[in-house]
């Protein structure tokens, strides 16, 4: 058993306890394969969320390298910034409230969803201060009960579209929906989504919409319904390397790489006995003679509290359970009395899972959620590396 005082064999660069490595190259190759998926249609790859928690700039980057066409964001600082990074590909944003600055994303060429008339009215108001003509994609709930106009709130919104692209003041360039279980391919909710979504885009060309693209398909669809495909696909989870429908297949059973890694430096390697209580309240005690080594990462940095004695993560090369409470800044490992680690070796929290390391849906399986939520709530103290790839 290592001392705990033996020197520190570091490998995480300026002192950083933790970091995120993501592979651009990774994330290319992910749009490539979802291309092949996708067929005759174009791929939008979303980078909302500061690109899934990979970044926003070098994952929209390396999306753009890889064959995407488009980019979708959530919010409307998210598409100022590509604008601002002069990313010139076509964006959409389409989560606004009221008293958004629609004309500052119409002034950058930013595509605006509108799902409700109070948007409609906005962004046509603010199309008129400018003196341009804003592109819009008109959102319609297809039964998800959530963003979107719902049922007869569809063709007054139509309506009230065709009005102002007869004033100039819009353009109608898209209709979108959005899927409830996409992850379930065959659920009733899938084929019933698509009947209404192609009924609700006949209603719109029938009220004399020039439509450039139709989009219903996020990754989960992309990936397992090529009738979903329409004009445009919207990838969001795949992107990234991760399988959206994990209960069908891997990443690696889509052709899917995943991009990020996340490691941390080992602080503190230190021996106790049998019996020892580890961390708030002693969830954990220790079985035998051991030795415990403090990852210095915590819920502050995106570690679920609720991983408390079942988040997966490597050591020196085997797999261990975290040990006892995850705290705000630090947790610990129990990695047994013979194991041979120093502080500032590397604890791979998450990674590809190739050499049988922890994978995010490992974490997600848990910790009773989904990969999404494991990438994406990796918080700002952690670092981001990116390698490979435009950067």
């Amino acid at each position: 058993m290592t001392a705990p005082d033996a020197a520190p064999s570091t490998t995480l660069s300026g002192g950083a306890p933790a970091r995120a490595t993501v592979d651009l190259d990774a994330i290319a190759g992910n749009v490539r394969t979802l291309r092949e998926h996708a067929g005759d249609a174009g791929v939008m790859a979303v980078v909302k969320a500061d690109g899934y928690g990979h970044g926003l700039l070098p994952s929209a980057r390396a999306a753009l390298a890889g064959g995407a066409s488009w980019l979708g964001v959530a919010q409307l600082p998210e598409a100022m910034a590509l604008r601002e990074a002069g990313i010139d590909a076509r964006v959409l944003s389409w989560l606004h409230v009221p008293g958004t600055d629609f004309a500052a994303a119409i002034d950058a060429d930013v595509d605006l969803s509108v799902s409700a008339s109070w948007a409609l009215e906005e962004v046509a108001a603010a199309a008129r201060t400018l003196g341009r003509t804003a592109r819009i994609h008109l959102k319609v709930d297809t039964g998800l009960g959530r963003n979107g106009a719902y049922g007869a709130d569809w063709p007054v919104l139509l309506d009230a579209a065709r009005a102002l692209e007869a004033e100039g003041a819009v353009r109608v360039v898209g209709v979108w929906s959005h899927f409830v279980y996409a992850d379930a391919p065959d659920h009733p909710t899938v084929r019933l989504q698509q009947e209404r979504f192609a009924e609700a885009v006949r209603e719109a060309e029938k009220a004399g919409c020039d439509l450039e693209v139709r989009h219903l398909a996020n990754s989960a669809a992309t990936l397992t319904n090529p009738s979903a495909a329409f004009d445009l696909v919207r990838p969001g989870i795949a992107v990234y390397g991760l399988s959206p429908v994990p209960q069908l297949g891997d990443p690696a059973s889509f052709g899917l790489t995943p991009a990020m890694t996340l490691t941390a430096n080992i602080a503190v390697v230190k021996r106790v006995p049998a019996g020892q209580g580890v961390s708030y309240g002693h969830q954990y005690v220790t079985q035998r003679d051991t030795t415990l080594a403090l990852v210095p990462v915590g819920y502050a940095d995106g570690i679920p509290r609720n991983a408390t004695n079942v988040g997966p993560v490597s050591v020196a090369g085997t797999r261990h359970t975290v040990s006892g409470r995850v705290c705000m800044d630090q947790f610990v490992v129990d990695v047994g009395a013979e194991a041979e680690v120093h502080p500032g070796d590397v604890a791979e929290i998450f990674g590809r899972g190739d050499a049988g390391g922890p994978t995010a849906e490992d974490w997600a399986q848990a910790t009773g959620t989904i990969s999404y939520e494991i990438v994406t709530r990796i918080g700002s103290r952690v670092p981001r590396v990116h390698v490979g790839g435009a950067r």
